[in-house]
C-alpha cells in the first residue's frame, strides 16, 4: 500500500467497542489499493472492512461516499455498507485518521475480461446510475475536464521522459478537450473509477460494485466511457470491439442513450482515457519512495488515447447510433 497507517491493538479496541459486531478474533492489512488503508477483520459475527482514510481522500467527502454506498445499497445495488456503531454514525476515528467499518462482499475481480463480464458490468453501471437519481448529496468531480490542465502542468517536467515529445502532444489534445467537451448531457451519480479490479464476481454473475471514493455527479456518458477504457482493451494495446459491443449494448437495455450522448461517445472516450494517463503520469513522477504497490505505467493509457482519437462515431465501439 502507497499509504499505510499501523493500529496499535489498544485502538482498534477502544475503536470497536462502539459497535455491535461481535469479538474480535483477527484482523491483518491489505496490501492492494493506494487510496486508503484497509483491514480485513474477523469476528464471531462475520467479516467486515476497516477502512482509515489517508490524506489524499478529504474528510469533507466522506459523507458523500458513505451516503452514497449506504443509498445504493438500499436500492438494490450490491456494494459495501457503511457499519453504524451505536450512536448511529458512519464515520468514526482512528489512530488520527477518519475510519469507518463497511461490509465485506463475497467475490473476486476478474484478471481477463471477457464479452460476458462486460455484460454484466454494463448492465449494472446503468442500474447504479438510476438508482442514484435520488441520492441527496451531491459531490462535483474533483477530476473533470477543468482539471487536467492544472493537473498536466504539475507533472508536465517529466512528460517527455516517458515518452518523446508527449507534453506537446497533451498540449495540443487538452485544448481540444477543452474546447469541445459536452455540458450538459445527463448527469448524475457516477462512479468514476469501474476497473475490473473494483468489481467482484462469483463464477460469471458479477456480485458487487466497490471502491466509490471518486464517486461524484458528471456525466452518465462519461462512466459508460471510462468503462469502455477500462474493459475493452486487451494487454497488448488493441481495441476489443466485442467487448465494447456487449458492454454498451448491455447499459442502453437498462438505460438508453439520448442523440447527445451516442454523438459524443468518441469525445468522452478520450477524455477518460486523458484523465487517467494523467493521473497516472502523475504518479509515475512522484511514486513514493519504500510504496508496497508500483504505479501503473502510464503508457496504457497514451495508447488508448490515441485510438481513440480515431474514432468518428459509436460504430467504432460497435454500437449502431
Amino acid at each position: 500500500m502507497a499509504v499505510y497507517t499501523e493500529v496499535p491493538d489498544e485502538e482498534l479496541e477502544a475503536f470497536l467497542a462502539a459497535y455491535d459486531i461481535g469479538a474480535l478474533l483477527s484482523y491483518k492489512g491489505i496490501a492492494e489499493g493506494v487510496e486508503n488503508s484497509n483491514y480485513m477483520l474477523h469476528t464471531d459475527k462475520g467479516v467486515f472492512f476497516l477502512t482509515l482514510y489517508e490524506k489524499r481522500v478529504a474528510a469533507g467527502d466522506l459523507p458523500f461516499f458513505l451516503g452514497l454506498m449506504n443509498h445504493l445499497a438500499g436500492r438494490g445495488i450490491n456494494c459495501p455498507t457503511p457499519i453504524r456503531n451505536r450512536a448511529g454514525e458512519m464515520l468514526g476515528e482512528l489512530s488520527g485518521r477518519p475510519a469507518a467499518l463497511i461490509s465485506f462482499l463475497e467475490g473476486v475481480h476478474v484478471r481477463r475480461p471477457q464479452p460476458r463480464h462486460c455484460v454484466e458490468v454494463g448492465a449494472a453501471l446503468a442500474k447504479l446510475h438510476l438508482a442514484g437519481r435520488d441520492f441527496a448529496l451531491t459531490r462535483p468531480n474533483a477530476l473533470n475536464v477543468d482539471a487536467w490542465g492544472p493537473l498536466f502542468d504539475s507533472c508536465r517536467a517529466g512528460a517527455d521522459a516517458l515518452a518523446a515529445g508527449l507534453a506537446a502532444e497533451l498540449d495540443r489534445e487538452l485544448s481540444q478537450l477543452l474546447r469541445d467537451w459536452p455540458r450538459h448531457l445527463p448527469a448524475g451519480v457516477i462512479h468514476a473509477d469501474l476497473f475490473p479490479d473494483n468489481v467482484f464476481f462469483i463464477g460469471d454473475r458479477l456480485s458487487g460494485l466497490i471502491d466509490f471514493y471518486f464517486a461524484c455527479n458528471d456525466a452518465f456518458a462519461y462512466d459508460l466511457a471510462i468503462c469502455l477504457n477500462a474493459w475493452c482493451f486487451e494487454s497488448d494495446g488493441a481495441f476489443n470491439i466485442t467487448k465494447a459491443r456487449a458492454l454498451l449494448q448491455a447499459y442502453t437495455q437498462v438505460r438508453p442513450l439520448d442523440a447527445a450522448e451516442l454523438a459524443t461517445l468518441p469525445l468522452l472516450a478520450r477524455g477518460a482515457a486523458m484523465r487517467f494517463l494523467l493521473t497516472r503520469l502523475y504518479d509515475w513522477i512522484n511514486h513514493p519512495p519504500g510504496a508496497f504497490v508500483k504505479p501503473k505505467n502510464p503508457k496504457e493509457y497514451l495508447t488508448r488515447l490515441r485510438f481513440h482519437r480515431g474514432v468518428s462515431s459509436p460504430a467504432g465501439y460497435g454500437l449502431d447510433a
